[in-house]
C-alpha cells in the first residue's frame, strides 16, 4: 500500500511543480478542443508571432491543414518557412546563435501544452510585464526573470507590476495595471491567447479528439461485455446453487 501511495505521489509531482511554479495560481484556459475555427485562428497567430523562434518539429503542414479544415490557399499564407506541404514546421533561426542571442537554447513548443498544460500557457502569455532590470525590459509573473520576450507586446501593450510589501516585508507584485496600450482590448487579447493555446493544446495532441471518441466506444463495449459475462455466469453456476 505503501508502495502505490508513493508511486501516485511520484507521479503526480511534476503537475504540483507546474501549478506551483510561479507562485501565482493558474487561470482557466476557456478552450474547446473540437473548436476548430479556433486553433485555426490560434494557427495564424502562432505563424506570424511564435515561428520565427520555435519550431513544431512533430507537426506537417499538410496534417494540420486537413485537420485543421484549411483551404489550399489558406495553407499557402501559412507556410512561411517551407515551400512544401509535407514539410514539418520548423524556423529559419540558426540554433547556435538563438542560444548566443536569448541565453538559453530555444525549445521546440511541439508537446508544450502537454508538458506545462493549457493553464500554464494561457496564465503565462497574459502576465508579461514591464521590468526596466531586465536585458529585454519584460518579465512574467507565471515564469520569473524569463528570458523570452513578448512577442504579443504589440497586440496586448505592456503591463506596469503594482509592487507592494507582504508581512514578511518581501517587495511582491499585487497586480498588473495598464500600461503602454495595444492594438487589443484586454477581452480581445484574451481571445487570441485562448485561440493560440488552443492550437498549442492540438498540436501536442492531434488524435484527441478521436481517442476521446474511441475512449468512449471502449468503455460501453466493457459495460456491455461485463453485463453478458455476468448473465453467463449466473446461467453457469445456476444448476450447481
Amino acid at each position: 500500500m505503501k508502495k502505490l501511495i508513493l508511486a501516485i505521489l511520484v507521479t503526480a509531482l511534476p503537475g504540483f511543480a507546474v501549478a506551483a511554479g510561479g507562485g501565482i495560481p493558474l487561470d482557466s484556459a476557456p478552450i474547446d478542443t473540437g473548436d476548430r475555427e479556433s486553433q485555426a485562428r490560434g494557427a495564424q497567430t502562432y505563424m506570424q508571432y511564435c515561428l520565427g523562434c520555435h519550431s513544431l518539429k512533430y507537426m506537417r503542414y499538410n496534417r494540420m491543414a486537413e485537420d485543421l479544415g484549411l483551404s489550399d490557399e489558406q495553407l499557402k499564407a501559412l507556410m512561411i518557412t517551407s515551400e512544401k506541404p509535407g514539410d514539418t514546421i520548423l524556423n529559419a533561426m540558426p540554433t547556435a546563435q538563438a542560444e548566443q542571442w536569448f541565453g538559453t537554447k530555444i525549445p521546440d513548443l511541439s508537446l508544450v501544452a502537454r508538458s506545462r498544460g493549457s493553464d500554464w500557457l494561457y496564465t503565462y502569455l497574459r502576465t508579461f510585464y514591464a521590468d526596466p532590470k531586465r536585458p529585454l525590459g519584460v518579465n512574467n509573473l507565471l515564469f520569473k526573470d524569463v528570458g523570452m520576450p513578448h512577442v504579443l507586446w504589440e497586440l496586448q501593450g505592456l503591463k506596469n507590476p503594482v509592487v507592494t510589501k507582504n508581512e514578511h516585508g518581501q517587495e511582491v507584485i499585487e497586480r498588473l495595471d495598464p500600461g503602454l496600450p495595444g492594438q487589443l482590448s484586454d477581452a480581445q487579447y484574451d481571445q487570441t491567447v485562448a485561440d493560440l493555446v488552443n492550437f498549442l493544446d492540438y498540436v501536442g495532441e492531434p488524435i484527441k479528439q478521436k481517442r476521446e471518441r474511441l475512449g468512449f466506444w471502449v468503455l460501453a463495449f466493457l459495460v456491455i461485455f461485463f453485463g453478458l459475462s455476468y448473465a453467463l455466469k449466473k446461467e453457469y453456476w445456476r444448476d450447481v446453487h
